[in-house]
């Protein structure tokens, strides 16, 4: 019986985080990434709010989808224009590193 031989796997190049991406793309994944610390931020506040009295019954369905809820609020929230700022410096970061000559990362560790 032969033995099949697997070919090695060649290392690809790591290149900067968008930069084969376009402005609409950078500007969205800024956007997702400022409404996931946003909603991050706002767990604790609704953390306690007491669900005891609330128009959609309590209970442990209710603990189950409320980070969802925030989320949604948090998504809603940048959307609108009304985060915390964060999107446009990580844009701006993001066309920077875009617009940087980027060496390739080989895996080599260098001095």
């Amino acid at each position: 019986m032969d033995t099949p031989t697997i070919a090695p796997v060649q290392p690809r190049p790591l290149r900067a985080p968008g930069a084969a991406g376009s402005d609409a793309a950078m500007r969205r994944a800024a956007q997702d990434f400022e409404a996931q610390a946003l909603g991050i931020l706002m767990q604790p506040i609704f953390a306690t709010v007491d669900t005891a009295g609330s128009r959609f019954g309590g209970g442990a369905a209710e603990a189950q989808w409320r980070p969802l809820l925030v989320d949604a609020y948090a998504a809603a929230a940048v959307r609108s224009g009304h985060g915390i700022g964060l999107a446009d410096a990580v844009l701006r970061e993001l066309q920077r590193l875009r617009g940087a000559d980027t060496t390739p990362n080989t895996g080599e560790i260098t001095p």
